[in-house]
């Protein structure tokens, strides 16, 4: 049976890890190419975008994929969005595999929005010393707030345009405890903004704002498509992958026969 994976995550790499070694189950990756170093998962790989809708469908098609698992940042609306619709246009499964958010606890002093316009709009009455963690993509919508400084921390270097005081810190994750109280203390932050990613690779920041009283800005999840099938870890992703592959469903009719790899590579 042949599964696509829409990755990115660290449970995207683990579940590739898993299912590349189960029985029956052939595994290709597929990562969008917008980290300029990618860490790899095991098996076959592709890297870039399907060109929408349209185009994701006649790939799933034409490499005769039976099921898709989105395990893509859970910011990644677009890709999740084009998912559902490339898969149920063409009767293949298709599974949500999402992380947990973050919880909040006693202590912390947690305001969430629902967009980055909105954090934008509520962290300029929140402090002057700002320690945005959203990626590098979204970094615009802060551009024009001249009177905070802006710690920016990111994989890559963001894109656009970028507010007039800051610092850009190249860094991935998974980070430190003490090295996050560090860097607030020397940094003198007042308010963390950041998205609702989940993950124990970023959350140490979470802890060390509240151990210092500094607010956050939790900017919520976009929602996934209506109806969609969703599990939170790698271990029950891979029963949805083994019950796909016992049930024997047939191979959609509009299912190629893999004639296109020229866009996969062995890792």
């Amino acid at each position: 049976m042949r599964i696509l994976i829409l990755g990115g995550t660290r449970e995207a790499r683990e579940l590739a890890g898993d299912a590349t070694g189960e029985h029956g189950l052939e595994i290709v990756s597929s990562l969008a190419g917008r980290v300029r170093a990618p860490v790899l998962p095991s098996g076959e790989v592709r890297v870039g975008g399907f060109g929408g809708v349209a185009g994701l469908r006649n790939w799933l098609s034409d490499n005769g994929v039976e099921a898709v698992v989105d395990a893509t940042h859970p910011f990644a609306a677009t890709i999740s969005a084009h998912a559902a619709e490339a898969t149920a246009a063409l009767g293949v499964p298709l599974l949500y595999l999402r992380r947990p958010g973050y919880a909040e606890q006693p202590g912390d002093r947690w305001i969430r929005v629902p967009d980055l316009a909105v954090a934008a709009e509520t962290v300029a009455t929140l402090g002057e010393r700002v320690f945005l963690t959203i990626g590098r993509q979204g970094v615009a919508a802060f551009a024009h707030l001249a009177e905070q400084w802006f710690l920016i921390r990111a994989i890559d270097p963001p894109t656009g345009a970028l507010p007039p005081q800051h610092e850009i810190m190249l860094a991935r994750g998974p980070f430190d405890p003490d090295a996050e109280r560090s860097l607030l203390a020397a940094r003198r932050i007042d308010v963390v903004v950041t998205k609702d990613s989940g993950g124990a690779d970023t959350s140490a920041k979470l802890d060390a704002a509240r151990e210092r009283g500094i607010p956050v800005l939790m900017i919520d999840r976009p929602p996934l498509p209506d109806g969609a099938t969703v599990v939170p870890t790698v271990a029950a992703a891979m029963e949805w992958l083994r019950a796909q592959a016992r049930s024997g469903t047939d191979r959609p009719s509009n299912v190629g026969n893999r004639s296109n790899h020229s866009s996969t590579a062995r890792s």
